[in-house]
């Protein structure tokens, strides 16, 4: 039988970077105090990670300083693990799709339900609730470690409305969909804001308009026309008294939005 190290070195010559604690029991044939205690011993030397209680990833030399697999190389592994669906949102999909002046300083996955960050090593992975999230369109995208799921664009742009406040606020939002418009494509647009709240669409028109995206707010403004039945706030909690209106977009705008120059 090998090693607990054995077994590690022979999953990364084979290119799997990730292994289960009862994976390696039955490779190693031996207990389970015996395999978590080889486990531990790998781990403080900084040879493995594990990011979830029983989900191993072996550190490959590069990301020592991690002190972790990078969350784009482990993540579409664990959901698989947990059988839960996914896909990477918001910031993190934005710098993905180019859209990296706000570079986020964790990694934002959605799900359907919430649950507990990851903190692994250097690594910090929050997980953010969407109930409806499977009709939420994605792209597949490839890393060092297979293929994960990724918010088109469209999709980014329209979630950073409804989850502002995740995302450093409206200033930052702004400067991202700024940004990520280079990546949308008109009809997608019109497309992915079916699904999603109205509120979300007149927000993303507000904006677009601001950072000069006239092509893509334009596709988007009958939709408001046709959906949104009353005035809504740009920003929520906060106060709508003597707010300016926004006729076109249907907003109350109770924040004025402050653009990097």
């Amino acid at each position: 039988m090998p090693s607990a190290k054995e077994y590690v070195l022979g999953l990364a010559s084979r290119g799997r970077y990730h292994f289960t604690t009862d994976e390696i029991q039955v490779a190693l044939g031996t207990s389970m105090p015996a395999v978590r205690g080889s486990l531990r011993r790998l781990e403080r030397q900084g040879e493995i990670a594990s990011p979830y209680r029983g989900f191993h990833v072996i550190v490959s030399p590069e990301y020592m300083r991690l002190g972790c697999l990078p969350p784009e190389q482990f993540i579409p592994q664990l959901m698989d693990h947990l059988k839960l669906y996914y896909y990477v949102a918001l910031l993190s999909a934005a710098e993905l799709h180019g859209a990296a002046h706000q570079r986020p300083q964790r990694f934002q996955v959605m799900l359907a339900k919430n649950r507990r960050s990851i903190l692994c090593g250097k690594v910090e992975v929050d997980f953010i609730a969407r109930k409806d999230l499977a009709s939420t369109p994605t792209v597949g995208m490839n890393t060092p470690r297979g293929s994960m799921s990724v918010a088109t664009p469209a999709a980014t742009a329209l979630e950073l409305m409804g989850y502002a406040d995740q995302c450093g606020g409206l200033d930052i939002v702004a400067g991202v969909v700024s940004e990520l418009a280079e990546s949308i494509e008109p009809q997608k647009l019109v497309e992915a804001a079916k699904l999603c709240p109205v509120v979300w669409v007149q927000r993303l028109g507000y904006l677009l308009d601001l950072t000069e995206h006239p092509d893509l707010s334009e596709a988007i403004v009958e939709q408001v026309r046709e959906r949104a039945k009353a005035y809504a706030p740009l920003v929520r909690a906060k106060s709508l008294k003597n707010t300016k209106r926004n006729n076109k977009w249907k907003l109350m705008l109770n924040l004025k939005v402050e653009l990097e120059s």
